[in-house]
């Protein structure tokens, strides 16, 4: 299928680069000209396993394109991608600006033949109407617009696409439902399921699943917490629970909290809309609240830790990238973590393997935050580690080079990479989440 994506962010390129490793002829559109210059070297603007060898491939085979030329790439499309970014506004609402921009533009340039409008962006219930009539005020062609929300997760996207566990399309007629089946052919069997339903419910879906797991990252937070003050082993209770089908091992990992592109934007904006129709919804609300609270945790232990003055101090942070495996920072607790000790009057000096260049553009003023390249060197001087993401080659690491580098022994775990009595033996003081602290 002849097939265009308007917008190449991290869902954008991502499905350009799939469909078109799955056969389809696919143009990437994006207004940004260096960008897209980049683009076309076969050079990817984001760090995601696997997209850069497939979408280098698929250029030279000559299945994916990129260009700024909206017109030119939606003249022949049978099949428009919206991937545009939705922002949360003041409000929590989602900013549908971007989004409807484009429909407007779209509804002027329109193919002559059939095709269908895809909003692959996260957006709220009625947005798919909304988007329709944006384009219908210009557009003389027939055309169909879809909700086909994205469940892919960062660090692992390509394989989420490849091999979805669940492929959700929001349609209005049988005509769009036959597109987006031969769309979706190749990504879906009887393990995979094409769950084929009207728009709302589509829209809804991408909400309801990451208010889900944020809720259930929450509550695992509050029982590390309160297994903390009772002595409990929260790495066992973890286990125990997590071995009921009914719950699951996933999400239920303790930390500092969620960050990234979706979750903190989404329960925002599901709060949003629940408050639109004069919903109290409760649990959501409670779920913001300990994310929010979570995030600056190690910061209280820090502070803890050193009697209350954190001034002139400096402290080594492990990890900027909201998770592993991605150099996204959008929300990142590293980000909350930086800010709370610069305000208290100390000095941060940070080290990730690839989310390092992204944070210094934010800092690049600011003469109390350092971003080095090696895990070690930015230990010198430390008064203590701070690990705020989980990167593997931070676990593999010689506990006995880090406590030499360190100006004392003391380490402050918000994704619990180490274990007590391993810390205990290294000779540090160690302080986790969930667990009662090693106290050299």
């Amino acid at each position: 299928m002849r097939v265009t994506i308007v917008g190449t962010g991290y869902v954008g390129l991502v499905t350009g680069c799939c469909l078109a490793d799955a056969g389809h002829d696919v143009i990437c559109v994006d207004n940004n000209r260096a960008k897209v210059a980049e683009m076309k070297r076969g050079q990817s603007p984001i760090f995601e396993p696997g997209l850069a060898e497939m979408m280098k491939s698929n250029i030279e085979h000559g299945r994916l394109s990129f260009t700024t030329d909206l017109s030119k790439a939606v003249s022949i499309a049978e099949a428009i991608f919206l991937a545009l970014p939705t922002p949360p506004q003041d409000d929590g609402s989602a900013d549908l600006s971007a989004v409807i921009s484009v429909a407007k533009q779209l509804g002027k340039i329109m193919p002559q033949s059939y095709c269908v409008v895809i909003n692959k962006s996260t957006v709220p219930v009625g947005t798919a109407e909304a988007v329709k009539q944006a384009i219908s005020a210009s557009a003389k062609t027939d055309f169909d617009v879809v909700s086909n929300p994205e469940f892919l997760r960062e660090g692992h996207a390509v394989q989420d696409f490849m091999e979805p566990e669940r492929v959700v399309i929001g349609v209005s007629s049988k005509k769009a439902e036959a597109v987006m089946t031969k769309l979706y052919e190749a990504f879906v069997d009887y393990d995979r399921p094409l769950y084929v339903t009207d728009t709302a419910t589509a829209e809804l879906a991408k909400y309801a699943a990451n208010t889900f797991l944020v809720t259930k990252v929450s509550f695992m937070n509050e029982m590390a917490n309160l297994a903390e003050f009772m002595n409990a082993d929260i790495d066992m209770l973890r286990q125990i629970i997590g071995s009921d089908s009914r719950i699951g091992h996933k999400f239920l990992h303790p930390g500092i909290g969620c960050g990234g592109s979706c979750f903190p934007k989404d329960i925002r904006a599901l709060d949003h809309m629940a408050k639109q129709h004069d919903y109290d919804f409760k649990l959501l609300t409670s779920a913001i609240a300990v994310n929010n609270q979570q995030q600056r945790l190690l910061v209280n232990k820090l502070s803890d830790h050193f009697n209350g003055d954190l001034k002139g101090k400096i402290f080594t942070l492990w990890g900027l990238a909201f998770k592993p495996h991605t150099d996204d920072i959008r929300e990142a607790p590293a980000l909350t973590i930086i800010d709370e000790l610069v305000k208290a009057g100390a000095k941060v000096k940070a080290y990730d393997p690839e989310a390092a260049d992204n944070v210094r553009a934010i800092y690049k003023d600011n003469k109390s935050v350092e971003i080095l390249d090696d895990k070690y060197d930015v230990l010198k001087d430390s008064e203590a580690l701070i690990v705020a993401t989980e990167w593997p080659e931070f676990i593999e690491s010689d506990l006995t080079q880090i406590k030499a580098l360190l100006q004392k022994p003391v380490v402050f775990d918000g994704r619990n990479i180490w274990h007590n009595p391993q810390m205990k033996k290294a000779g540090f003081s160690y302080y986790s989440v969930g667990r009662r602290p090693v106290v050299q």
